[in-house]
């Protein structure tokens, strides 16, 4: 059975509104991990899939707006165009296993959540944390539009 992601410190960006819409997906996630024991239900099928890809889409166009007003794509081209196919995957992904749902077929919710699990950890200490640093350093040079 997954564990809860517990947060901590290093999973901050430094970018406030971010790091409060990380921990609203990890507590998401961890609403979902508490449920799992309870058995697996189409219900909770749908929640993960429906709370979960809803509230990250609204993350992912924060952190792209964000991209934006400080200029992240032009000045980190390469690393901005992963961020931007990991969120298009992660939502893809998602996507795909609400459509399996909805052709009533059943899903191993275990296995959903650890893919879960991994994909949200892994982004927010790799590719956020990427940039975030951005961020910081454009603050401090007083540069962006935030």
């Amino acid at each position: 059975m997954p564990k809860p992601i517990r947060w901590n410190d290093a999973m901050l960006t430094g970018i406030e509104e971010i790091d409060r819409q990380h921990r609203v997906l990890v507590n998401t996630l961890n609403d979902v991990i508490a449920s799992l024991p309870h058995g697996a239900s189409e219900e909770l099928a749908e929640r993960i899939t429906r709370d979960l890809l809803s509230y990250a889409l609204y993350h992912f166009d924060a952190e792209q707006g964000l991209m934006q007003a400080y200029g992240y794509v032009d000045a980190c081209g390469d690393d901005a165009a992963r961020h931007l196919a990991q969120h298009q995957a992660f939502s893809e992904r998602v996507e795909s296993l609400r459509e399996q749902i909805n052709r009533g077929e059943m899903l191993d919710l275990v296995k959903v959540v650890r893919f879960l699990q991994n994909w949200l950890v892994g982004h927010i200490m790799n590719t956020d944390l990427r940039f975030g640093e951005f961020v910081r350093r454009e603050r401090a040079a007083g540069l962006g539009n935030h």
